[in-house]
């Protein structure tokens, strides 16, 4: 029989699970007995209570502010903003207004060069290809670098399939690209050059300023994927030459679903739609903007203009105790990408003769990733790590630590305590950490194959 608590706990928990399949009902609420004792047990994972987030470089919580904004256009203004004819429409539409302003304010932006689009990938893919295709009679060259997102360097790969020419460039081995490389990859007939603003693996800021004057010295378009720059780190599309930006609102506490494509006015530049449809967002974004969406969008910006200095101060404090308290306790631990270039609420260490993975796996009560890619045959490092020419052995070993706006000095400690924790024990299951201990140069030995 089930006890009382264990009946109440049960109850609390069927209006959630009526909201699932009968399959993720299960998943969820495996036993009464689980619920009762505060233990989730999901994807063959059991741990008590949940486990502490940081991965803030995959997406960010809604602050509580930005949600007051959007709850009245999913309750009370639902209107349709592209519909002229009442005053539902009406109040929609001055909202998508105002949260334009809102995004443009946080990047210098003129609010007619922000269009509203379903996030940064969807940006990124007008940007690369609508400039490309509007151009594609005088320009056939794109200049990209090897560790962009996936959604930029699969964007060059179908611009490749197309007939289109691209150069990826190597990065150093610090994460930065070389100007003077970048400055000999730009020809003639060069549509666009795109240069990821802050990377989404290792946190490595590119020198926006110095990419914008040189593209404008050769009258090239400049995009960035700014999906992970904005608001945390200052941007001004004037001053950094930008002509193309993609933003995403999930990654600055907004909610999902909703990004921008700032779009430059003066001198202009065009772009052919990706998408056909009722001619929504000028032409560029076809398709209802969902103003709930938008206007939690526009809070986030308007949050980030007044607090983004704090914000930086406070994780960059974070990530440094963080870091000591790792490097204190373990040897063998490497910051990927530069160290002076770099945005503070990304972290990301190999740990010598640990495996990523096996470490991840550990780790049950800390939410993080691992800079490695699980395929189907093997495991493979990341392409991103690879690009900076790190061993493969400490490629595979690499965890991202994300910090953000709501992450606490207890969480850092906590994480501090599991992460030691779980290294030395795999280290100690490890043949080849006692041979470094014992001195042994495992890089001069030769391994027979059997």
């Amino acid at each position: 029989m089930a006890t009382a608590k264990q009946l109440s706990v049960l109850r609390r928990a069927l209006p959630a699970s009526r909201l699932l399949s009968t399959a993720a009902a299960s998943a969820a609420f495996l036993s009464v007995e689980d619920a009762a004792e505060d233990v989730i047990s999901m994807k063959g994972v059991r741990i008590s209570g949940r486990p502490l987030y940081l991965d803030m470089q995959a997406t960010t919580p809604v602050d509580p502010r930005v949600l007051d904004a959007m709850l009245p256009f999913y309750l009370s203004r639902f209107g349709n903003p592209h519909s002229r004819t009442h005053l539902y429409g009406w109040e929609s539409d001055a909202a998508v207004e105002a949260a334009r302003c809102q995004v443009a304010a946080l990047v210098g932006a003129n609010p007619k060069e922000i269009f509203f689009t379903s996030g940064a990938t969807e940006s990124n893919n007008i940007s690369v290809k609508g400039v490309m295709h509007f151009y594609r009679d005088k320009k056939r060259h794109v200049v990209t670098t090897q560790t962009e997102h996936k959604c930029v360097l699969d964007s060059c790969r179908h611009l490749q399939q197309e007939g289109f020419e691209v150069t990826y460039l190597p990065v150093r081995p610090d994460g930065l690209v070389d100007l003077d490389r970048l400055a000999t990859a730009i020809r003639p007939d060069t549509g666009l050059v795109s240069v990821m603003a802050v990377n989404n693996e290792i946190g490595v800021v590119q020198p926006l300023k110095d990419i914008g004057c040189i593209c404008k010295e050769k009258g090239v378009p400049f995009h960035t994927d700014a999906a992970q720059a904005l608001g945390k780190i200052p941007i001004d599309v004037e001053k950094m030459g930008i002509g193309l930006m993609s933003l995403s609102g999930h990654k600055i506490y907004g909610p999902k679903g909703v990004g921008a494509l700032y779009l430059r006015r003066r001198p202009r530049i065009r772009v052919e739609p990706q998408m056909s449809g009722g001619g929504q967002e000028r032409g560029i974004r076809s398709g209802t903007v969902p103003t709930p969406l938008v206007v939690g969008m526009g809070a986030a910006c308007e949050i980030a203009t007044k607090e983004m200095d704090y914000d930086g101060r406070r994780i960059a404090a974070l990530q440094e105790r963080l870091l000591n308290g790792i490097r204190s306790r373990l040897d063998g631990v490497v910051i990927n990408g530069s160290v002076e270039h770099r945005y503070p609420g990304n972290l990301n260490l190999s740990f010598a003769y640990v495996e990523g993975e096996s470490l991840l796996m550990g780790l049950k009560e800390v939410a993080v990733s691992s800079g490695s890619a699980c395929t189907s045959a093997s495991l493979e490092p990341s392409y991103v790590l690879r690009a900076l020419g790190v061993d493969e052995d400490m490629a595979h070993t690499s965890i991202r630590f994300g910090i953000g706006r709501f992450t606490t000095e207890a969480e850092i400690d906590r994480a501090i305590e599991l992460t030691v924790k779980q290294v030395e024990k795999l280290r100690e299951m490890s043949p080849l950490y006692e041979m470094v201990k014992e001195g042994i140069d495992i890089k001069s030995i030769q391994w027979a194959q059997h």
